[in-house]
């Protein structure tokens, strides 16, 4: 393979389809991952097994400490959310948001992609089930691809033009489940609970274990989790 893109893997749902869908679109993937400060580490063992079963190139795990500023209920003392009904989770910003996260995780995607003279990062944003965060929006993305085009050695010197794709960006969970099935995914490897226990049995009704659910249901696929309620 020719093609090679800079993937942003958490071990959760969208990014492990947008991994996929990277792969049947050609590309050759170098997967990054964040131990970032957040409650759990579990998806970063799920992310190393994505990795491994999908055969990417590489996959490397950065470390960074978010738990620095807090301000987040993954990153502080702050309980997460349980329980909220569809129209709570789609109203605000909710607390699970982690202040400049994608800013964050796609500067580093940016760094490495520069030195392996890559030009595509996948990012698995999602403007739907999760409006409420201003990281996930189609005018963030765009912003930021401007800005990384003017601010790398590559990009000033023509070499590279660095595309940020969002392929899920405006699919409902139900879709993207549905996309990944039909190339292969095995989602029982994949993790989504904000709030899992140490043996990774989901919380069940954390926002992320809600909309999991739903969309499971909603594709009319069996939903391999193991959920504590």
């Amino acid at each position: 393979m020719d093609k090679k893109a800079v993937v942003l893997l958490s071990g959760g749902i969208d990014s492990t389809t947008m991994l996929a869908i990277a792969q049947s679109q050609g590309y050759s993937v170098y997967a990054m991952s964040f131990r970032y400060g957040q409650r759990h580490t579990l998806e970063l063992d799920r992310a190393k097994q994505i990795s491994e079963k999908t055969g990417v190139e590489k996959h490397i795990i950065i470390d960074i400490d978010l738990r620095a500023f807090g301000g987040s209920a993954l990153t502080d003392d702050i309980d997460v959310p349980k329980g909220r009904s569809d129209q709570e989770i789609g109203t605000g910003i909710p607390i699970t948001y982690v202040p400049a996260r994608n800013t964050i995780f796609l500067s580093f995607a940016l760094a490495w992609a520069e030195t392996l003279e890559i030009d595509t990062v996948f990012i698995g944003v999602n403007a739907l089930d999760y409006s409420g965060y201003p990281d996930c929006r189609p005018e963030y993305i765009a912003a930021y691809q401007r800005m990384a085009n003017l601010a790398t050695k590559t990009g000033i010197e023509g070499k590279t033009t660095l595309e940020i794709q969002t392929p899920l960006i405006s699919m409902t969970k139900a879709q993207i489940i549905q996309k990944g099935i039909e190339l292969g995914v095995d989602y029982a490897l994949t993790l989504s609970c904000y709030d899992p226990d140490n043996q990774g049995k989901a919380c069940g009704t954390c926002d992320s274990c809600l909309l999991r659910r739903k969309g499971f249901e909603e594709a009319g696929v069996s939903d391999a989790t193991v959920y504590r309620v």
